[in-house]
């Protein structure tokens, strides 16, 4: 039996699963922030944003966050997110990628919806997921570890 579990823990302890691992929450840490992006364009559009979009930006609670409320706010993060989102999904600036979504969090946390129940619910829970990827990086199946980006 504890053969077992030591040949377990060295298959859970191999590059091989860990990059499986990091693929996983690069995908899904970017899609949090791919469809919260997209659901503010316009149908069939990559540069315009609905009008309910940028009435959510210049209405509270974004009306909150200096700076980033109003038409700039509605683009400046929507574009923000799919850059990242993007930058994710091919594990390229990682390990910055994954630093900017707690960037992001952290503004939605302190700004938006500063709720206890709102912290543990999404927050907690993109921050550890980036955290994850900030430690470890993009993996072996990321464009950081083709062009051999030590920072990625």
């Amino acid at each position: 039996m504890t053969n077992m579990i030591n040949k377990f823990t060295e298959l859970m302890n191999s590059s091989l699963i860990e990059s499986i691992a990091l693929l996983i929450a690069r995908l899904a840490l970017g899609g949090v922030f791919w469809r919260s992006a997209t659901s503010r364009l316009e149908e069939g559009s990559w540069t315009s944003l609905s009008e309910g979009a940028l009435y959510q930006f210049s209405d509270a609670p974004f009306n909150n966050v200096p700076v980033i409320n109003g038409d700039f706010g509605a683009y400046f993060t929507t574009y923000t997110e799919l850059t990242v989102a993007v930058l994710l999904f091919l594990g390229l600036a990682t390990r910055f990628s994954a630093l900017a979504t707690i960037g992001m969090a952290l503004v939605i946390q302190i700004f938006v919806f500063p709720t206890f129940a709102h912290l543990w619910a999404t927050v907690a829970l993109w921050a550890a997921v980036a955290l994850f990827l900030i430690i470890r990086g993009g993996g072996l199946f990321s464009v950081d570890k083709l062009i051999g980006n030590k920072l990625g």
